[in-house]
């Protein structure tokens, strides 16, 4: 079995019937990733495992600490084997730093899991942060609004999205630009 196909098995076991909408999600966050390919190169299927697998934390079976990327990360290494680059990019998916910081889970998060490659970092944020909960597409301001809105503007999640917006928002526009030069004829990144 290839790494993509393990990795929507997997996340199909965990997320399709406790959290349909989710894994409707990470459907259309793979989807993205897929788009992605001409700028990816050799790490094309890297991306696409990482963004159908980013949100297993949220599943109930593997849910401990309350943080979906640490337990997902926790439990791709401890009970999957998973491929460490995997691993690290759900670890640190989506500014996930900032959020466990807010969490005070920062120091476990950073000693944990070392960061992935930049490029690859902002290519599995844009793929989380264009793409609804339903799985459509959308753009980053239009996802961290809605973001804020479904869990309040108080709550650790509103706080820490609207920290990270404006690393949010470069990213997008750094992997826009990648696509741009890719479509005009430059190499993958």
């Amino acid at each position: 079995m290839g790494l993509t196909e393990w990795a929507y098995s997997l996340s199909e076991s965990l997320l399709s019937e406790p959290l349909p909408r989710r894994w409707a999600h990470s459907l259309g966050v793979a989807k993205r990733a897929r788009a992605l390919a001409p700028i990816m190169g050799d790490e094309a299927e890297l991306l696409e495992a990482a963004a159908v697998l980013h949100d297993i934390g949220y599943s109930p079976a593997i849910a401990l600490t309350g943080f979906h990327p640490l337990d997902g990360a926790r439990f791709l290494r401890e009970h999957e084997g998973a491929d460490e680059r995997v691993v690290r990019l759900v670890a640190h998916h989506s500014c996930a730093l900032l959020e466990a910081e807010e969490r005070g889970l920062r120091q476990e998060l950073e000693g944990e899991f070392e960061l992935e490659r930049p490029a690859l970092v902002d290519a599995l944020l844009y793929c989380d942060m264009t793409t609804t909960p339903d799985g459509t597409q959308t753009t980053p301001t239009e996802r961290l609004a809605e973001i804020v809105e479904r869990y309040g503007p108080e709550t650790i999640v509103a706080r820490f999205i609207q920290r990270a917006a404006p690393e949010i928002h470069s990213a997008a526009k750094r992997v826009e630009a990648r696509l741009a030069r890719t479509s005009a004829g430059s190499q993958p990144m």
